[in-house]
């Protein structure tokens, strides 16, 4: 089994900490999963199971980056898991100066 089959055993939340976690380097990230608050939204197939995801990310590469491009980092660093069922994720990413750790 590759990493990738041995990936899928793994939560979609552990999966976006492990990946942004690699590509962020984050200081501080919180994953948390808000799917059950859209059961039976029109975008969401027949359950709402790790669908909808709130992700709290400070990072010192969102330093220089206005929020546009600090969105745009997450959801790069995510596409995959866009592509296989994550429909939404609602985002607050900040420098550790703007979260007080630096």
């Amino acid at each position: 089994m590759g990493s990738r089959g041995a990936n899928v055993l793994l939560s979609r939340a552990s999966r976006i900490k492990t990946k942004l976690q690699s590509v962020l380097e984050a200081k501080m990230l919180e994953v948390e999963d808000v799917s059950y608050q859209h059961a039976g939204h029109a975008a969401v197939k027949d359950n709402a199971n790790e669908t909808h995801f709130n992700v709290k990310v400070v990072s010192g590469k969102f330093d220089g980056q206005n929020l546009v491009k600090r969105h745009r980092m997450v959801y790069d660093a995510l596409t995959d898991e866009l592509e296989s069922g994550l429909h939404a994720i609602s985002i607050v990413a900040k420098t550790p100066k703007e979260a007080g750790l630096d």
